[in-house]
């Protein structure tokens, strides 16, 4: 496999998607895991986050504020996309060739994840702070007690997880040239049966090199008696 470029990409021309590298790295597995946790909570919030007593009317489970269960629906959502889309946008990151539009994925995933990582401390706050204002006689039952418990956990985790691909993002930004830090893809190791070859140069020195392929360099050793005796000389009159 190619060796990859500025950000992490490969060079142009040289993507190869590679499932079991692409699905085994870490930033990969966070993704997945962001994607599980966001569709966890806004879940538990859709399917049992509203009750109604004695009315037509759905109440929320979280001290009945409809905003409480809102707000997690909305977060949940948007980082449930989020996930998907920055997962595409990894596979098909490498074969990005411009410098400038790699660039501008990794501002675009360190912006939304830290964003998504700020959103889910805020939720996890609030949906603790209604939930412990909650009280016995507003869940008959205990209806919907197990989902709001879920959903704070989860929010909890969500904040785990997209902090850290905020790292991961502001790593990749600001060290754009490493090679191995921001792509699934990795360097190809040199054959093992590789033998080393010397080139001279004109100083003396010597290169050692272990690419088969590399073609010797245009130097040559210059013997001064060669010149000498090359030199053309003047007519006599």
């Amino acid at each position: 496999m190619e060796s990859a470029g500025a950000y992490g990409a490969g060079k142009a021309g040289s993507f190869n998607f590679d499932p079991v590298a692409f699905f085994t790295h870490p930033r990969t597995i966070l993704r997945l895991m962001s994607w599980v946790f966001s569709m966890v909570v806004f879940s538990c919030i859709v399917n049992e986050g509203y009750i109604n007593i004695g009315s037509e009317r759905l109440l929320c489970v979280f001290n009945n504020n409809a905003d409480a269960c809102n707000y997690g629906v909305t977060v949940g959502v948007a980082c449930f996309l989020g996930s998907i889309f920055f997962l595409i946008l990894d596979i098909y990151f490498p074969s990005i060739s411009s410098v400038r539009d790699r660039r501008r994925a990794v501002l675009l995933d360190l912006v939304f994840s830290g964003l998504a990582s700020f959103l889910w401390f805020v939720g996890f706050c609030f949906l603790a702070n209604q939930w412990q204002a909650t009280s016995a006689d507003e869940l008959p039952l205990a209806q919907g007690s197990d989902a709001a418990r879920a959903t704070i956990a989860f929010c909890f985790f969500s904040i785990l997880t997209w902090a850290v691909l905020t790292l991961s993002a502001l790593r990749r930004f600001l060290t754009g040239s490493n090679t191995n830090l921001f792509t699934w893809q990795h360097l190809e190791p040199a054959p093992s049966n590789a033998r080393a070859t010397p080139y001279p140069i004109a100083n003396g020195a010597t290169i050692v090199t272990t690419n088969p392929y590399q073609a010797p360099p245009f130097t040559e050793t210059l013997d001064p008696q060669k010149l000498t005796q090359q030199r053309p000389m003047a007519p006599a009159f």
